[in-house]
C-alpha cells in the first residue's frame, strides 16, 4: 500500500492525473480519512491506463477495457475486443503515416524548388 504522493513519484504522473482518473472512475484508492491509499491492483491498472494513453486509446476504451478485466475471470472477451480496437488504431496510424508521407514528400518538393530558385536569383 503507498500513498499518493509515492505514487505519482513511481508512475511518472502528477497528483492531478492521479485524482483525475480517480474522478473517471478509472481507479478506487482506498481512503483513510482524507488520504488516498494504492494497493498493488490500483497501481497496475493506472499503469494499463497509461500504457492506453501512450497507445492512444481513448479514456472511454480503456476504461472498457478495465471493466471487462474485472468482469471476465479468464480475460477472453476482453483481450477479444483488445484484438479489435489495435486493429482499428493500426488502421488509423498507418492512414496518418501515409498522409505525412505526402506531407513531407509536398514539403521536401517545395524546398528543393525554392532552395533553386534562391540559387538562380543570387547569380
Amino acid at each position: 500500500m503507498q500513498g499518493i504522493n509515492d505514487v505519482a513519484r513511481e508512475l511518472g504522473v502528477t497528483l492531478r492525473t492521479l485524482r483525475f482518473y480517480e474522478k473517471e472512475g478509472l481507479i478506487a484508492p482506498q481512503r483513510v480519512g482524507n488520504t488516498r491509499i494504492y494497493s498493488k491492483r490500483e497501481i497496475g491498472r493506472m499503469q494499463l491506463i497509461l500504457r492506453g494513453k501512450r497507445l492512444g486509446f481513448s479514456i472511454r476504451e480503456i476504461k472498457e477495457f478495465l471493466d471487462l478485466y474485472d468482469a471476465d475471470p479468464g480475460h477472453h472477451e476482453q483481450m477479444g475486443r483488445l484484438v479489435e480496437r489495435v486493429r482499428e488504431r493500426l488502421i488509423d496510424l498507418k492512414s496518418q503515416r501515409s498522409a505525412l508521407d505526402l506531407t513531407i514528400e509536398e514539403l521536401t518538393k517545395i524546398e528543393n524548388e525554392a532552395t533553386t530558385h534562391l540559387m538562380r536569383k543570387q547569380k
